[in-house]
């Protein structure tokens, strides 16, 4: 059950962090898009953090990992969102 909440918590921080992704700049690609791409990225980067830090999901459910997913997932959905609105951006110019 941690395991599934973790990853909700990923889910929506990604969601969040995509949509700042899409405000701070020329990078935006809509709403859905900037949430859906979010998510993924803060779903995979979470993930990658929990690792890294030793922090496994689906292992507790303390502060401590609950901001590892905070910080993983919102950071994660802003870096891809940034990159793939970046990259989006450059190929319509071409």
């Amino acid at each position: 059950m941690e395991m599934l909440i973790n990853a909700l918590i990923q889910i929506i921080s990604g969601a969040v962090g995509g949509q700042v992704a899409g405000r701070l700049g020329k990078q935006g690609m809509g709403t859905g898009l900037n949430t859906v791409v979010g998510g993924v990225g803060g779903l995979v980067l979470g993930q990658i953090a929990a690792a890294v830090t030793g922090m496994e999901s689906g292992t507790t459910l303390d502060l401590a990992t609950i901001g590892s997913n905070i910080v993983g997932g919102g950071v994660g959905g802003l870096v891809l969102t940034f990159i793939v609105g970046w990259i989006k951006n450059k190929m319509a110019t071409k």
